[in-house]
């Protein structure tokens, strides 16, 4: 089983997302959060983590990029009841029980997303408000088109 983790290249996410998810925290898109707005919600730092944000499990932060990673199965239950308690403290869920069947769906989306992709895959979601309500869009980057020369700091660790 897959899931997405958190994936920073620069400090960007820090300045454009009021809460910046944490580097390597498990994500979904977390497009929940923008089922009730306008147009008039999106502005400055809210605009943005409408337009392009990855939603952390752990921290409610966002961030521009995840990568797909292998999950072990035992961390499926814990992210699911992160994410129901999430509900409830932040939506008005009745309780943790009560909000684990969303909870399990919102994580099975992500799952069956990021199953269909290599480990190391990045991905980026894009939203746009319809009148049907908020519409998602993914941007695959196969691994071997982002290759870690392109981000790695490369050195020797020899000493001398």
């Amino acid at each position: 089983m897959k899931l997405a983790r958190a994936i920073h290249f620069d400090e960007s996410d820090q300045r454009i997302f009021a809460s910046p998810a944490r580097t390597g925290e498990w994500c979904i898109s977390g497009g929940f959060e923008f089922s009730d707005w306008t147009e008039g919600d999106l502005t400055g730092k809210a605009r943005q983590a409408f337009a392009n944000g990855w939603f952390g499990l752990e921290t409610g932060g966002r961030v521009t990029f995840v990568a797909v990673t292998a999950m072990e199965p035992g961390e499926r239950e814990t992210l699911s009841r992160l994410l129901a308690q999430h509900f409830v403290t932040y939506y008005g869920a009745p309780s943790e029980e009560a909000a684990m069947p969303v909870a399990d769906e919102e994580l099975s989306q992500m799952v069956a997303l990021c199953d269909d992709h290599d480990p190391n895959t990045l991905l980026t979601v894009s939203r746009e408000l319809t009148d049907a309500g908020v519409r998602e869009a993914y941007r695959v980057i196969a691994p071997q088109d982002a290759g870690l020369d392109q981000f790695a700091i490369h050195g020797s660790l020899d000493e001398g």
